[in-house]
Parts: C-alpha cells; structure tokens; sequence
C-alpha cells in the first residue's frame, strides 16, 4: 500500500485520524463553557489516566472546541523543574492582551495586564525561573506581595473580571499536570476556588497520571468537591476497532476480521499503540486493498522496535541503575499492580529500605500507587519492555 497515503498518526500528543470513545467528555466540556460564558458555576475538569491514553490530545481538543466559542483559552504543559508562575505567566498575559481588544474589556483587561506585572514582579525573587515582559505599570498592593496563595487569587479575579467584561471567559488547559510542586498546586486551588464563589468565567481543564488525584487532595482537601476527576482510560473494543477501520475505510482498505482481533488483543486498546499498530500493518500489507493477520504478525515486530526506540526508552533512560532494578524486579511479577512488599522479597531487600526509590519513581512519572501497599506502571506494557531490555 501507498505510505504517502498511510492514514496513522502514532506520536506523542499527534491528533489521531478518527477521535473515537470521548464524545461524552467532550460534550461535558461544551456545556460547562457555555455555562462558564453566561455566568453559570461549573466545576473545573482534572483527567486522570497512563501515558498513551490521548490526555494531550483530548486536551486540544477541548482548546480547539473552546477557541471556536471564543473562548480565551491558555494551553500550557508543566515540565519537571519549572515553577507555575513561570509557566502560567506568559500565557496569561497572551489572554489579556486578546481580551484588551474587546471594547467593553479594555480598562479591566488593562488592570489586570497591571496585576500581572506585579505579579511577576513580587515573585520574581522567589521564583527566578519567570521570564516575561511586563510593560504595565503595577497598582501597588494588587498581586504583588510575593506570597503566591495570595498573589494568584488577585491575578486570576483581575483576570476573570475582564473576561466577565468581555461576556467571556477564561479556560487554563494544563497538562502533564502532576510535576506542579503541591504548595504551588495549593495557591491554584485556592484561586479557582475564589474565582468560583465570585461567579467570575475562570476554569481550569487540566491532565495528569493517576497520582494526580492524591497530589490534588494533598494540597488542598476540599479539591475533591471543586473538581471533576474523570478517568481516561483504554478504549472499548467496539471503539478500538472504530479508530483502526474508520481511517482506512476513507482510503478504501478493509481489515480482516482476524487481523483486528490480534490488533485489539496486543494493543488492549490504548490509543497510542493502535495508532502504531496501525500505522506499520499499513506499509508491510502486501494485498493492494486489504490488510490480514499476517500482515498484523509482521507489523507486530515493528511496532515494538519502535516503542522500544523512542516511546519506551526515552523513559527508559531517565532512570538511576537503582530504579532500573526496581522496574525489573515489577516487571517480573507481571503487569501489575504489585504489592510493595512483593517487589521488596524479588530483591531480597526490606521494604522500607526501598521506600526513596519507589517516591522517586513516582516523582519522575513512573510509577503509582492505585491502594496503598500497591505500585503499578503508569506506563502500559512497559513490565514487557523491561523484560526485553534487562532480560537477566
């Protein structure tokens, strides 16, 4: 078959041909920012889910949806080692900049340009980290403190009161969202929160792994009831053969029932890995119109070279040896989850010895505890890959 014409779109975040199995999350995100719009409470959105699951990508999504209702939306991702107010600065200043080109907005919005530069400002020792151009004069005592819990709620009134001005609103989309440090996390809270019982069009739709729901109530233990916690998971099979037949079908390519079968078995249904999957049983298919099981068979091989390369090994190599030793020692019991305490007698250590490697595995996304006791990849498959990468 064609490869120019080859319909798949493996990649980290890349938008999949067919958007399948989330059509209720996205309707749920269209009428919260209708509501948002006309004045209306909604609960801001956190979701939840491993890695390959389409968090990023039902992110942009929403943005795309909001953007269409004109709404201001601010897309951002939390890397390890940035602050928030580094990574949230910047982008909010890109909002009210749009939000000064609405008439009835312009002395808010202008305000609230102001309550950013003393934000930056007050921060700006804490946080060195803030790189912005701030060219509004401060209004002293507004944001500027340096205190962020305190900061944060004036920048974010100022911000919804000129997108209250503008019969608007304000959507931060924020992914990758369990890296924000949980002071930080508390100040965010705190500040939607406000926004909320001021009615003010400030919402925020964020994405994380599962540990997220833990980070999110650590900070604050009212977080449970100002959010909901949907969780995005793999996809049904009915809609996992959807994402795989609706793209060819387009190009007049057909699966053989027993091709999809061992597509759906190996791939259990995660976004990312069908879109692989498919991707490499288009260009090894030798039928000019039909792709079938051996073909399946052979991309198969491919398919798993190419997760090892990149979606896998780029993980891979973040590790310490010791945090090696403890996936492999995971990885030997199976999928999982696995109780610690299993994992501790696989290495002939005592549990508590190991408790700072397993933390920092959670720190660096690797890992999670679904109950307390237990530990699980957050990463489907990857107990396999371990397997073939450390095989002794």
């Amino acid at each position: 078959m064609d490869p120019v014409r080859n319909p798949f779109a493996p990649g980290a975040g890349s938008p999949p041909p067919e958007l399948v199995g989330r059509d209720d999350l996205l309707e749920s995100f269209r009428i919260a920012g209708a509501r948002l719009q006309i004045g209306r409470s909604v609960k801001s959105t956190l979701m939840v889910g491993l890695r390959g699951v389409g968090k990023t990508v039902l992110l942009d999504r929403m943005r795309e949806l909001g953007e269409e209702e004109r709404l201001h939306c601010v897309r951002i991702e939390a890397p390890e080692g940035r602050s928030l107010p580094a990574i949230l600065a910047p982008q909010l200043r890109v909002a009210l900049l749009r939000l000064s080109l609405h008439e009835r907005a312009r002395q808010s919005a202008t305000r609230a340009l102001s309550a950013l530069s003393g934000f930056v400002r007050g921060l700006k020792f804490r946080y060195a980290d803030i790189e912005v151009a701030v060219d509004h004069e401060p209004t002293p005592g507004v944001a500027d403190s340096g205190d962020l819990e305190s900061d944060l709620q004036d920048l974010l009134d100022a911000v919804g009161q000129a997108a209250s001005d503008a019969q608007s609103g304000v959507v931060l989309f924020v992914d990758e969202l369990q890296y924000v440090a949980e002071n930080e996390l508390a100040a965010l809270i705190v500040a939607l929160h406000r926004a909320s019982q001021r009615r003010l069009p400030v919402m925020l739709v964020g994405a994380g792994l599962p540990q997220l729901r833990g980070h999110m109530g650590r900070a604050k233990s009212y977080a449970e009831r100002l959010f909901e916690f949907p969780a995005i998971g793999p996809l049904e099979p009915v809609d996992a053969r959807r994402a795989l037949v609706a793209p060819t079908d387009e190009e007049g390519v057909r699966w053989s029932e027993a091709a999809l079968d061992v597509v759906l078995a190996t791939t259990h249904g995660y976004p990312y890995f069908l879109q692989e999957w498919g991707k490499h049983a288009w260009d090894v298919a030798t039928g000019p119109d039909e792709i079938v099981k051996r073909d399946v068979v052979a991309a198969s091989a491919l398919a798993l070279a190419a997760l090892d390369a990149s979606f896998f090994r780029v993980r891979f190599d973040r590790l310490a040896p010791s945090e090696k030793t403890y996936l492999r020692a995971m990885a030997s019991l199976g999928p999982g989850p696995h109780r610690s305490g299993d994992i501790a007698d696989g290495l002939a250590r005592d549990v508590r010895s190991l408790a700072p490697t397993r933390a920092k595995l959670i720190d660096k996304g690797m890992v999670y505890s679904p109950s307390h006791g237990d530990t699980d990849f957050t990463v489907p498959l990857f107990d396999a890959f371990m397997r073939r990468i450390m095989p002794d």
